[in-house]
């Protein structure tokens, strides 16, 4: 049940243009949801907190 998700801007998100991720935790499970701020409505994925932890530990080695 994503209608009660506080979301956030992402800080990988530019303050400078329109595009922007938007970052939620789930109090009911602690998973991570992620949406385009753009579309609201539109898609979100949703990821387990021990993915998302990895994806994000990933972009810190990257060039």
């Amino acid at each position: 049940m994503t209608s009660t998700l506080e979301w956030f801007k992402s800080s990988y998100s530019s303050n400078d243009g329109p595009d922007c991720v938007e970052v939620a935790i789930s109090p009911a499970d602690a998973g991570v949801h992620v949406r385009d701020s753009k579309d609201m409505d539109g898609a979100r994925l949703a990821f387990e907190a021990s993915s998302w932890a990895e994806f994000i530990g990933s972009m810190s080695t990257m060039p």
